[in-house]
């Protein structure tokens, strides 16, 4: 193992506190990872008031926050991650915190989302110099934190405790940028000499994470080709000519999954657990499945599958125009999500078009989504845009082949049925290019004709359920990375620190 090091992660989100999305499992995954692996890792939250009591933990000390030329305050509360010895620093404010949703309103988000994120990434740095333990390195994750970042590079860049601190900067999703208007610059305490194309500036805007890309020591985002995607204009959304001024400190790190959490050979939320060598259970979780979606139980035909937000960027509405080709072969679909109301009447009128072949679930429950999984001949999951995704991840693990669009880290987790694939033992789902329901079409076929091949079906399931897909794997990957932030920090300061004192 290398050098043990001091890690603090940043983040908006993480399970088991608030979650909204893959964030959250990410920010709740990776410290556990790195401190099994010996690390000492640390994680700061913004104390929501809808995190339960039990988990909220002791509060250690008072934060002043300075940040338009008026003093802030707020506390901050140290707890644990449950089930695993990692540090939690939560930042308290109940006007910025205590609120029903972390980010938004009726789908509105809050006026004064910025003054929040801002408070947080200030509170943190306050909160733990109070502690006393200096990490290696910083972590932020996505726009919430993008001002943590500059702060350091800035304000603090020569303060006593923080001068000189190494940054990693991850980039979940680059469709959220923290852009507000320019006359709320000063309401960051951040001053106009940063506000220009180099830095903050965007196309007349306050650019959040625009920032954090110029501040950070390295940056990555959640798989491989999605860190190439977004240095395009087709997905860069008006960044990409920026982040090719760093392409040098920019790299990809798939994300992982959770085997605690997702494994159908343990998992309580299963009518029956399974193995890629015993797969007996899968059909007997197909059933209960069926049973819990009002289907009837038919083997001879495959179950699809959607556990998603029901949003354009997904392509539910690829899934929309596609379905009735392979409805009209006979096969049944269970859809889990909720997002555009146009989206979720479309898939509930097609549920009443077609009620003994389509379930459509509005919402989200977790054993439910557990269920599904296992039961789940075939899942779909035609993104427009998929930065890393963890859902084609869960399906992978429990069996249940993914039809996936070639995208972000899609491309980088499913590797398509063809012939040399197979031969190889690596194929695990089946792939298409273009964002059109004909590919998707001509995908369902694919594995309308799989379903008959049972033989080939079973060898990628087993492939799926074998592949490595675990955060230990890509935990150690941002060991390496934070390495690199480090190395890169002591040349940059080598004239001016003592390297004794890294």
């Amino acid at each position: 193992m290398t050098h043990p090091l001091k890690i603090l992660i940043v983040a908006a989100e993480a399970t088991p506190f608030i979650k909204t999305g893959g964030l959250a499992d990410v920010a709740q995954a990776l410290p556990g990872a790195l401190h099994r692996q010996g690390h000492d890792v640390r994680l700061a939250l913004p104390c929501y008031g809808s995190i339960p009591a039990s988990l909220k933990g002791t509060q250690r000390g008072t934060l002043f926050v300075n940040l338009d030329g008026t003093t802030q305050y707020g506390a901050w509360r140290e707890t644990r991650l449950p089930d695993v010895d990692v540090p939690v620093y939560l930042i308290e404010n109940d006007h910025y915190f205590w609120r029903d949703h972390p980010y938004s309103v009726n789908g509105y988000e809050y006026v004064d989302n910025l003054d929040r994120f801002c408070f947080f990434s200030r509170g943190v740095l306050d909160a733990v110099a109070q502690t006393g333990w200096r990490p290696d390195v910083v972590h932020g994750n996505d726009w919430h934190t993008a001002p943590l970042i500059t702060y350091l590079n800035t304000h603090l860049a020569n303060h006593t405790f923080w001068r000189g601190m190494p940054t990693v900067y991850t980039i979940h999703n680059l469709g959220y940028q923290g852009c507000y208007p320019k006359n709320l610059l000063p309401r960051t305490g951040l001053g106009w000499d940063l506000f220009h194309p180099d830095c903050l500036e965007f196309y007349g805007e306050l650019n959040l994470m625009k920032g954090a890309i110029a501040f950070a020591t390295k940056i990555n985002t959640v798989s491989r080709t999605y860190a190439r995607e977004i240095q395009t204009p087709a997905y860069g959304l008006g960044l990409d000519g920026f982040l090719r001024t760093r392409k040098k400190d920019l790299t990809g790190i798939k994300n992982g999954i959770d085997y605690s959490l997702w494994n159908p050979q343990t998992d309580p939320h299963i009518t029956a657990n399974y193995s890629p060598d015993k797969l007996a259970g899968k059909q007997r979780c197909k059933r209960a499945v069926q049973d819990l979606a009002d289907l009837p139980h038919r083997k001879d035909v495959p179950l699809f599958a959607i556990v998603t937000r029901l949003v354009w960027e997904k392509g539910i509405d690829l899934i929309v125009e596609a379905m009735d080709s392979f409805l009209r072969k006979g096969a049944q679909l269970v859809a889990l999500g909720s997002g555009d109301p146009h989206l979720e009447v479309a898939l509930e009128t097609a549920g009443a078009r077609w009620p003994d072949q389509v379930s459509v679930i509005l919402g989200y429950d977790e054993p439910l989504a557990h269920s599904i999984y296992a039961g789940a001949d075939f899942f779909i999951m035609p993104s427009r845009s998929e930065p890393c995704g963890l859902t084609q991840m869960y399906s992978l693990a429990y069996g249940a082949i993914p039809i996936v669009r070639r995208t972000g880290g899609l491309a980088d987790t499913v590797t398509d049925l063809t012939p040399a694939n197979l031969a190889k033992g690596l194929a695990t789902g089946l792939v298409f290019r273009p964002a059109t329901a004909e590919a998707l079409t001509r995908a369902t076929h694919r594995a309308l004709r799989l379903y008959e091949d049972l033989k080939t079906l079973t060898a990628m399931r087993r492939a799926g359920m074998r592949e490595d897909l675990s955060w230990e794997r890509a935990s150690a990957e941002y060991v390496a990375l934070y390495n690199d932030a480090i190395d890169a920090t002591k040349k940059r300061y080598a004239a001016t620190v003592d390297p004794a004192k890294w």
